[in-house]
């Protein structure tokens, strides 16, 4: 099976992607060995062989189904940079991959990929989509990564596949997340929704419900707040690029399993008091290009704590308490970075035991402060 990872990566490197896909990654994010059904990889190895191999074609499929301008080998179908306006119509129906990014594709159809029962990853990525039909993903039964990215949808399409563990869908025109745009995919891992016209009005309540996602990023969008009812089981949610103007204390306490969050590049001018405890589990916290005149609240208290960005704020002084607890606590893990050059702190002024938590001197990043322009 190992030639499949070979081949399918060389088949991918050749796309002019917007910003390219980085598939030796993706590959080992995904098991994609996993779609091996039965062969033997020691015995049967099509680039490095340990027996004499036959000249057969690669995956079992005959060249000639191999849509015109595309190029198939061992089941994965690339068909990038071809100028296509719609999905080809010989497809063999045992493909594992499809690349169709960076063409003029503007609908997909109800029969596009019928009887595709055994796809592992779609890529549409940077053509005009902007309408799906409602059975198009019908036959995905084993579909567990979908990129729709830069295109023109201005909704969640409907009937998503149930099995997808990736979906990235970020550069439309989304305006509205719909109630229940995500129905039945329990197994969403990954959710990429970045760079779309989203409000908070725009998520509709029960939009998320029953979901289990643990990566969810909308950025770049037109958030005011953090929004209420995304799903419970985020371990990560970057929020980062928006136009959130306050953290008030109700605003993660339904994430109480994030470690990482991203809310830099906003105007928040205050955080609550309080806020902060609703996020025990936090390792890293992104709060840097925003407006903060003072350090947040409730860092001292969190025990896991280990990075956190507060540079490009209006930060005028730290105190001595501001991030390691007092003797009566106890902080499971010291900081490995705490950034806060760019503000308007006087570094000299700031008492040593200040960082008396930290792991190294150089975990502390002050610097001069330059006023803004």
């Amino acid at each position: 099976m190992r030639e499949i990872l070979l081949l399918s990566l060389l088949a991918l490197c050749s796309a002019k992607y917007i910003q390219p896909l980085k598939f030796l990654d993706l590959l080992k994010m995904h098991d994609i060995m996993m779609q091996d059904e039965g062969e033997d990889d020691d015995d049967n190895n099509f680039l490095f062989p340990t027996r004499k191999t036959r000249a057969v074609t690669p995956s079992g499929f005959p060249y000639s189904t191999c849509p015109f301008g595309c190029q198939c080998t061992l089941r994965v179908v690339q068909c990038s940079d071809l100028g296509l306006t719609s999905v080809p119509k010989d497809i063999p129906t045992d493909t594992l991959m499809i690349d169709l990014q960076n063409n003029k594709i503007t609908e997909i159809k109800e029969n596009d990929f019928k009887g595709m029962n055994k796809l592992y990853a779609l890529f549409l990525i940077n053509n005009k989509i902007s309408k799906v039909h409602p059975k198009a993903f019908r036959s995905m039964t084993k579909l567990q990564l979908l990129y729709l990215s830069h295109n023109l949808l201005t909704q969640i399409p409907d009937n998503m596949p149930k099995n997808v563990l990736e979906l990235r869908i970020h550069d439309n025109k989304i305006r509205k997340v719909q109630k229940e745009a995500f129905k039945g995919m329990r197994s969403l891992h990954v959710l990429e929704m970045s760079a779309n016209p989203i409000e908070n009005k725009g998520i509709e309540l029960g939009a998320f419900e029953g979901m289990s996602v643990l990566f969810l990023r909308i950025a770049e969008a037109r958030l005011t707040a953090v929004p209420k009812d995304l799903p419970s089981s985020l371990y990560e949610l970057h929020l980062d690029y928006n136009k959130i103007g306050k953290v008030e204390v109700e605003d993660f306490i339904r994430y109480r399993n994030v470690q990482r969050l991203g809310l830099g590049y906003n105007q928040i001018k205050t955080v609550e008091n309080g806020s902060l405890a609703n996020l025990p589990n936090i390792r890293e916290l992104h709060l840097d290009n925003n407006k903060l005149r003072k350090v947040p609240y409730g860092l001292a208290s969190l025990k896991y704590l280990q990075v956190v960005y507060l540079h490009a704020n209006n930060i005028s002084s730290v105190g001595v308490n501001d991030f390691c607890p007092t003797r009566t606590n106890v902080k499971k893990i010291p900081y490995s970075g705490i950034s806060l050059f760019a503000n308007a702190v006087k570094y000299w002024e700031v008492q040593p035991a200040t960082f008396r938590c930290v792991s190294n001197r150089m975990g502390v990043q002050l610097g001069n402060f330059r006023r803004r322009k």
